[in-house]
């Protein structure tokens, strides 16, 4: 379905949760729990380390290219905190339709919100590289915390009118039953299943022809210059090539239905490790792209990563390291 499909990938419909009741031990069960716990709790605060450097910074907070990547960061964040509860949920027992719904729409926006986040980055570098004149008329905070709520706006409908199906075809009783928080149980109804196919296949259409144009425009205009100007563009273009890549994983996550069908299909004593692995790999793993391409890449970001997370000991050996060379120089001289 999307991305929220693998967010309980190895419970995705109730044959699958029943299954893996039956073949999950309880160390097994615990074991998985935990490694999830770990990573999405790591991946968060590394994604907490990057938003604190951007709030401690102004100069951040007024460029619209980090105002994009720290909603990015913020929205993987949610992605994830929801996530690892809908997991857990799949082992300590069923909600009610309320708080399942709640965690739904969060978990169903988040997920469209990644791609077309991604899409506005790109134009951003796109507009800074081929359009430089233009840049800080058409690039700016305002107009970035505009496409921010557009973003979530566009999102946030298609998770809303799954709810509208609900109370149009199902009775009032349904929110007061306890049910299996997937998506695919929740939205079960072939209206569901054709709005969430059109909806995906425009918002990746979209954003899949964004990226490649704004690829292919970067490169193109790299040809025609030199120095720091090809240094620049050959940056951005580097940099939407990695959105791509990006993109290319929330692909991953869109098919892993699809990719887990075949997997148990073929291998189907390993079901349940099948959806864990799967859903490790489509969905929390990616995550850690956002804070490399912007956070490792990026000297000013990573300059003040280091001037507020590194410890006393290591901006000690740098202060000695840049302290040598004046004292080697000195002494020449004498």
């Amino acid at each position: 379905m999307n991305c929220c499909s693998s967010c309980s990938s190895y419970s995705s419909s109730e044959d699958n949760m029943n299954s893996s009741r039956r073949f999950d031990s309880y160390n097994e069960a615990f074991t998985k729990n935990f490694i999830t716990f770990f990573l999405v709790f790591t991946i968060i605060c590394i994604n907490g380390a990057f938003v604190y450097t951007y709030f401690k910074g102004k100069d951040f907070q007024r460029d619209p290219r980090y105002v994009l990547y720290i909603h990015l960061v913020i929205n993987d964040m949610i992605m994830l905190t929801v996530s690892l509860g809908l997991v857990i949920a799949t082992y300590t027992g069923n909600p009610g339709f309320i708080p399942c719904w709640i965690m739904l729409v969060v978990l169903i926006t988040t997920n469209r919100i990644s791609p077309l986040n991604l899409a506005g980055m790109a134009l951003e570098r796109y507009i800074a590289v081929c359009l430089p004149l233009h840049h800080v008329q058409i690039c700016t905070v305002q107009r970035a915390h505009l496409l921010i709520a557009l973003i979530w706006l566009v999102s946030f409908i298609p998770a809303f009118t799954d709810i509208i199906i609900i109370l149009i075809t199902q009775p009032l009783s349904v929110f007061s039953k306890t049910v299996l928080c997937h998506a695919t149980l929740v939205y079960n109804t072939p209206y569901h299943e054709t709005l969430s196919l059109v909806v995906e296949v425009l918002m990746f259409s979209f954003v899949f022809l964004t990226v490649v144009f704004t690829y292919l425009n970067v490169l193109l205009a790299a040809r025609g210059v030199s120095g720091v100007s090809r240094a620049s563009m050959r940056n951005a273009r580097n940099t939407i090539l990695l959105h791509g890549v990006q993109l290319l994983l929330c692909l991953l996550s869109f098919i892993s239905p699809f990719i887990n069908l075949i997997l148990v299909t073929n291998w189907p004593h390993k079901r349940t490790d099948i959806f864990f692995s799967t859903f490790l790999f489509t969905n929390v793993l990616p995550r850690l792209l956002s804070p490399l391409i912007y956070g490792v890449r990026d000297k000013k970001f990573r300059g003040k990563i280091r001037m507020h997370f590194c410890f006393k000991g290591c901006r000690t050996v740098e202060e000695r390291m840049k302290v040598r060379p004046r004292r080697t120089s000195k002494q020449a001289i004498h």
